[in-house]
């Protein structure tokens, strides 16, 4: 019993694991699946399309969130065939802390807060949140996942960007105050409301409501243009040396495996190494 348990959570660890060989069906399946509720979820605000179809869209949605449930519950179950997730208890509360799986969690949980709690304007809220259904897509999606592999690899010099943006986004803002609050008291009259020329002018997108009519003002704002310019560069350079970084590896990674040992999972050039001279077969005489 104990053995044949053992190779149904193993055959079920390997459909639901993207790129193995038993989930070549469940994939498609799945990603479909995803797709179809963005799907649902934007045509649920077409009222010409929502209500003669009224009764499908929430059939469809409790059809998916059974099947989302069902996928969720087979992961934890079968995550400990996974190395990292060994032991029964520990290792699936690993797994169920892991991002992929919260997100696997937040794509049901909309389904169940209106039922707990009635407020109507929430209850519309949360058809919205069912969007974060999309982000399984991660999970099966190759590129997806190296977008996820280059901004893991990348934080620590994006969080550095993000942290000098909003320095000069409040300096910046400041300034504008200053200059400009006596002239139009009503477009800044605070330094918060001076932000939205801040966000719009660094962005380098200018819709042009908001703008300096005093000389220092113009003055402040052809700097802040200027450095909003070099400073929004930075992230792409960034990005762009992460994505090369990413698929180099995974470039070298996959010519590795072509050299592994299929018995021992070494690396041939390992077991080359570690082979003495003792370890060579005596020639004839």
């Amino acid at each position: 019993m104990l053995t044949m348990n053992q190779g149904l959570k193993a055959r079920i660890f390997g459909i639901l694991e993207p790129g193995d060989e038993d989930s070549k069906y469940f994939d498609p399946f799945i990603m479909a699946l995803i797709l179809l509720n963005v799907v649902a979820v934007v045509l649920e605000t077409v009222q010409w399309i929502y209500t003669p179809y009224a009764p499908l869209f929430p059939a469809f949605d409790v059809f998916s969130v059974a099947v989302f449930i069902v996928e969720y519950i087979l992961r934890v179950w079968s995550c400990t065939e996974d190395p990292r997730f060994k032991g029964p208890i520990q290792g699936r509360l690993r797994f169920m802390m892991t991002p992929l799986a919260m997100v696997d969690l937040l794509a049901v949980l909309p389904f169940y807060l209106p039922i707990l709690i009635s407020d109507l304007r929430f209850m519309r809220a949360m058809r919205l949140f069912r969007l974060f259904r999309v982000l399984k897509l991660a999970r099966y999606s190759e590129s997806l996942q190296t977008f996820v592999d280059v901004l893991r690899l990348k934080k620590e010099e994006l969080l550095l960007m993000l942290f000098a943006i909003m320095i000069l986004l409040v300096v910046s803002s400041s300034l504008m105050y200053e200059a400009e609050n006596a002239a139009q008291p009503d477009a800044f009259a605070s330094i918060p409301a001076a932000m939205w020329w801040g966000i719009v002018t660094l962005a380098t997108v200018g819709y042009g409501d908001v703008y300096p009519v005093t000389s220092w003002g113009r003055f402040i704002g052809s700097i802040v243009v200027i450095l909003g310019i070099g400073l929004f560069a930075l992230p792409t350079g960034v990005l762009a040396s992460g994505f090369a970084e990413v698929l180099a590896k995974r470039k070298e990674e996959q010519k590795m495996q072509k050299f592994r040992c299929p018995h021992c999972g070494r690396y041939i050039g390992d077991l080359a190494c570690s082979a003495g001279p003792g370890d060579e077969e005596p020639k004839e005489k």
